[in-house]
């Protein structure tokens, strides 16, 4: 089973907040009473005493402690920041297994956290932008993609391997070789909208795929990966539980953020193999 993390946070932050409440208005006034009461009825006040009379539940305590960290980490991950970590190969050579990612937050939209609700309209995704989304089919599940068709767009993936939006080749060019999972990989520099990124595809006949077509509905992207061969994207999606019309498209409300920057990559999380910063930068 898979934690909703927005959900902990914000209910970790209502109870530490809570807790601090309780103490400002209820608890906080009935220690100093007892610790007035104490003065007022001995002569030499023990400062053990009263250091006790002022003792603060331990649980209270905790929550004050945490409450402005966690307000801060809720506050940062839900209007402004998030970082994610890339699990799969599916958008080199852009991103790479174990890259660590800062997501805007606020790029495409103010939203509620936990129920991803747009409060206040920023800005749209753009052609060519890596974008951070919840998986149609899980929700739980977050996905990384580049942004390939904007709402009306027609996209067509051709059997050999070429990319159109709205009748128009994307323009591509070669830059080399390299080995691939079933023979050889090509790379090329792609420039999609105004972004202009490298993408990977496998050159074997087994990669090869069917010519398809796609029309994007209001409110919908159409999503690929850059490793154009070894991803799972809005050409393989299908869910029985959404709309023919609908199939392979990211809803605007599934949006999480727009993926800017890689700041450490640790493929192998032990301490054999520690984390590098070779690949820090913006993301193009």
């Amino acid at each position: 089973m898979s934690l909703n993390f927005p959900l902990l946070l914000v209910i970790a932050v209502f109870v530490c907040g809570l807790l601090a409440l309780l103490d400002l208005l209820f608890l906080a006034p009935r220690r100093r009473a007892a610790i007035a009461s104490y003065q007022g009825s001995v002569s030499q006040p023990d400062g053990v005493v009263i250091e006790k009379l002022n003792k603060e539940p331990l649980l209270v305590e905790y929550g004050k402690s945490f409450f402005p960290v966690l307000f801060i980490v809720l506050v940062l991950r839900s209007f402004l920041v998030e970082p994610f970590q890339i699990p799969s190969g599916s958008m080199k050579p852009t991103l790479d297994v174990g890259d660590f990612i800062l997501v805007n937050k606020f790029s495409y939209g103010i939203r509620l956290p936990v129920i991803d609700k747009k409060v206040i309209e920023v800005g749209d995704p753009q052609r060519g932008d890596v974008m951070v989304f919840r998986f149609p089919s899980d929700p739980n599940v977050n996905y990384i993609k580049r942004v390939v068709g904007l709402p009306g767009d027609t996209i067509r993936y051709t059997a050999d391997k070429r990319l159109f939006v709205n009748g128009e080749s994307v323009a591509e060019q070669l830059l080399g070789s390299e080995p691939g999972t079933l023979g050889s990989a090509e790379l090329y520099r792609e420039k999609l909208g105004e972004a202009e990124h490298l993408i990977r595809k496998e050159m074997s006949r087994y990669r090869a795929t069917p010519d398809r077509s796609w029309t994007v509905p209001a409110g919908h992207y159409f999503m690929m990966g850059d490793n154009r061969d070894n991803s799972n994207d809005s050409r393989y999606w299908d869910d029985p539980n959404i709309p023919k019309d609908m199939l392979g498209m990211v809803p605007d409300r599934n949006i999480v953020g727009k993926a800017f920057a890689v700041w450490m990559s640790w493929p192998e999380p032990k301490l054999s193999h520690l984390p590098n910063f070779s690949r820090v930068g913006l993301i193009k």
